[in-house]
């Protein structure tokens, strides 16, 4: 059985000890999964394996004999393979060509042998079962999923010895039906002799793949324990050092017969259509349904981000016009699903993407910006959503994905809305900063705040609702109560959902 055995890691950056004294052994025909919060050290342990950070201290070996550290060569010759949740596709080109970005193409009298490619695309493709995915398409003909599975079975061209598979939050942007094909896939990788190192955030999926589950915490190793020695408790005491009790705090008193502050009648936009739905104050909405149901549509919809070819939406009983900027002032504040691309400005400070929406406000005489007011309005905000930075002229590109999250809520609550919209709220985000926004919501429902939340985490979506409305091909399809619920349960409407619609 190969094994590729780290011992010692450490790794510092400056002042900051990235690693401490960390030993994995990771082997063939196992799923291995690696857990902590964002900072624990992950991703500086990843970037080792890869070649691409040198270790100060430590050694890594395979099958006994050292390997050099720092070679991203000696790690690929080694057999490991790298599958990060960014998908590394060129849209221009066809499945097979995205195949050969990291292979030499055949060539035939100096000339591309596009039968050779296309013949090794198939037969990479084919022992993975992904028949259906034809290597002569546009890689665009395909979605998130599929792109990924595409570039696993890349690594399978030619033969090479890859055994080892690193897959680095790979379902972060996938739609339920598409991980099960990942799984799928995982599943027989495993069964033919190769190991996956699983670095999720995302405890179901680590809890069912997993053969051993090892935790990081502030750099160092805290534990590594087979999958039937431990759970979810566990997992979570040892990845935060604190006992985070239920995950969802208790849903606040709200007062029975509030008029709606939120309502939309016969709402239609681009994607959906027509749309009724109301929200109290301190009401939680989700937002539930399968891949196409239009959900994010939805809240850009109501956040004027698209344009409403019909019906309306009215704020405390006054009827709002089009457009983003007018939804933000009247007092409807959104977080976009994308925090990198629709969200932040990664290469700007903190207190500067916290203050976008609100620079009128914080200008000096309504003309010159005033810096000490941003600062100061990002640091309060900071506080409140316990964000976890340098300070607030740490540039956004340098904090871990739950800290980016937490800009983007202070900047929502910043103009103290009257209702907020939460696309993917916790995508990609650890435990702990997971649980800091879940009481950073309910505290704003205690608060009078409505919340409406799209998300495709069944179990978010009934731990913080108050009632679900599930939507397929854009339109609604039922309103569910959340309490009872189970997960199951709302798996299953939504695909009976499906199958009346067919």
């Amino acid at each position: 059985m190969r094994t590729l055995e780290l011992e010692g890691i450490g790794r510092r950056f400056g002042a900051v000890q990235a690693l401490a004294d960390v030993g994995l052994a990771l082997r063939a025909g196992e799923v291995h999964a690696l857990m902590g919060e964002n900072g624990a050290g992950k991703s500086t342990l990843i970037r080792i394996l890869a070649g691409l950070e040198r270790p100060d201290a430590g050694t890594i070996a395979l099958d006994g004999r050292a390997i050099a550290p720092g070679s991203p060569a000696a790690m690929r010759a080694s057999g490991l393979r790298f599958v990060h949740q960014e998908l590394q596709t060129v849209p221009g080109l066809t499945v097979a060509e995205n195949m050969h970005l990291d292979h030499p193409c055949p060539t035939r009298l100096g000339l591309i042998d596009w039968r050779a490619m296309n013949g090794a695309a198939a037969e990479a493709l084919g022992r993975l079962g992904l028949r259906r995915i034809d290597p002569r398409a546009p890689i665009t003909d395909y979605g998130t999923g599929d792109r990924m599975l595409v570039r696993i079975a890349a690594t399978l061209i030619g033969g090479e010895g890859a055994w080892l598979y690193v897959m680095d939050e790979p379902t972060a942007a996938l739609t339920e039906a598409e991980a099960e094909h990942l799984f799928a896939v995982i599943g027989g990788l495993v069964r033919g002799g190769a190991g996956v190192l699983y670095v999720s955030h995302r405890m179901p999926e680590v809890l069912r793949l997993a053969d051993r589950v090892s935790v990081l915490r502030e750099g160092r190793h805290i534990s590594t324990r087979p999958r039937t020695e431990t759970g979810q408790a566990r997992i979570i005491a040892e990845m935060t050092g604190r006992d985070l009790g239920t995950i969802f705090p208790p849903r606040p008193p709200r007062a029975a017969g509030a008029p709606a502050v939120l309502r939309a009648t016969a709402l239609v936009a681009p994607g959906i259509g027509p749309v009724d739905l109301a929200v109290a104050p301190g009401e939680v909405l989700g937002i539930a349904g399968l891949a196409g149901s239009g959900r994010g549509a939805l809240l850009r919809a109501l956040a004027g981000a698209l344009p409403a070819r019909g019906g309306q939406v009215e704020l405390d009983g006054i009827r709002l016009a089009n457009g983003s900027g007018r939804a933000w002032r009247a007092g409807i504040a959104y977080v976009p699903r994308e925090r990198r691309s629709e969200g932040l400005m990664v290469r700007r400070a903190i207190f500067e993407n916290v203050a976008l929406p609100h620079l009128a406000a914080l200008a000096r005489w309504g003309v010159m910006l005033d810096h000490a007011r941003q600062r100061n309005l990002a640091e309060g905000l900071g506080a409140r959503v316990l964000l976890r930075a340098a300070g607030v002229g740490q540039p956004c590109a340098e904090l871990s994905g739950g800290n980016q999250q937490k800009v983007l809520f202070a900047r929502a609550i910043g103009g103290k809305p009257r209702v907020l919209l939460l696309d993917e709220p916790t995508r990609g985000v650890d435990i702990g900063a997971r649980h800091d926004i879940y009481r950073l919501i309910r505290d704003l429902c205690a608060e009078g705040v409505a919340v409406v939340i799209a998300s495709s985490d069944l179990p978010e979506l009934i731990g913080l609702s108050d009632r679900i409305m599930l939507m397929h091909r854009g339109r609604p399809g039922g309103m569910l109560a959340a309490e009872g619920l189970t997960e199951a349960g709302l798996l299953g409407r939504l695909y009976a959902l499906a199958e009346e619609a067919a």
